[in-house]
């Protein structure tokens, strides 16, 4: 975790799952690590974790929808992904990856892939039943095959008390796969 990753901007979607918590450290790793973090958060994320917490871990504003600020007009899922360097969905529900596999762009965080100008990484997290099913199984494979990054996801207890995969990948091993993904890479910043 030591990588310093300076001058990168990344866009971290947050979802509705229980691993939103983990989010939060991911998110302060990669502050210290020297890179520009701006939350994206669907509103079932919020039931998880707050707003404040990301703010304050990012030094940033959190968005949460297309129009958020009518005053100012800003079209966020085009001025969030043309800076990003890599787009980071964690964890990356089921419901986040149906809508990616589809072209479905019905909130901030959903229209954000379809903008994406950068890599997208998905964390994908949910119950091991919702993972081995075969709508998520086709849903990432064409991700994939549209070249989507995944990591994880990882086996071990769930929420629920169930074993197996779909808990999200620790925050320490999507750390070390943006840094994979980073590396070599000019900053958007950086380029002239």
């Amino acid at each position: 975790m030591n990588q310093r990753l300076d001058g990168f901007e990344i866009v971290l979607g947050v979802t509705g799952g229980i691993a939103a918590y983990k989010s939060a450290w991911l998110c302060s790793q990669l502050v210290q690590a020297g890179v520009g973090v701006t939350v994206a958060m669907t509103d079932n994320a919020c039931r998880f974790v707050t707003e404040l917490t990301f703010a304050t871990l990012s030094g940033r504003r959190v968005y949460r929808s297309l129009w958020s600020d009518p005053a100012a007009y800003e079209a966020n899922h085009i001025s969030l992904t043309s800076r990003a360097d890599l787009i980071v969905i964690a964890p990356a529900t089921a419901n986040i990856i149906a809508k990616a596999a589809a072209g479905i762009c019905d909130d901030l965080l959903s229209t954000l892939p379809a903008a994406a100008q950068s890599p997208i990484l998905l964390a994908p997290a949910m119950n091991q039943r919702m993972w081995a099913s075969p709508a998520a199984q086709r849903n990432i494979a064409q991700l994939r095959e549209d070249g989507y990054h995944i990591v994880g996801p990882a086996e071990g207890r769930l929420a629920c008390g169930d074993v197996g995969p779909g808990r999200m990948a620790e925050p320490e091993d999507i750390f070390r796969t943006i840094g994979e993904l980073l590396t070599g890479q000019t900053p958007k910043t950086k380029r002239r």
